[in-house]
């Protein structure tokens, strides 16, 4: 059985969307697609504890997480 290259691969989860945000948009700028996934819905914010994760496709995983550890050096 093969992998599904466009499969939803997490590459980290952080506290805020705010931090996943800035993450896509490193991400992005590479040229990896990528999003946030559970973060505030529809304005609504629950003050519990919780994460938002950033998503990309499974085919992009490796890529992701190196220009993800070249990011957290900076």
């Amino acid at each position: 059985m093969t992998s599904d290259p466009h499969r939803p691969h997490v590459v980290t989860r952080v506290p805020t969307d705010f931090e996943a945000a800035v993450i896509v948009s490193a991400l992005e700028a590479a040229g990896i697609k990528a999003m946030a996934v559970g973060g505030p819905t529809a304005g609504f914010r629950a003050e519990a504890p919780g994460d938002v994760a950033v998503v990309v496709p499974e085919d992009e995983a490796e890529r992701a997480d190196a220009v993800l550890a070249e990011f957290r050096q900076k």
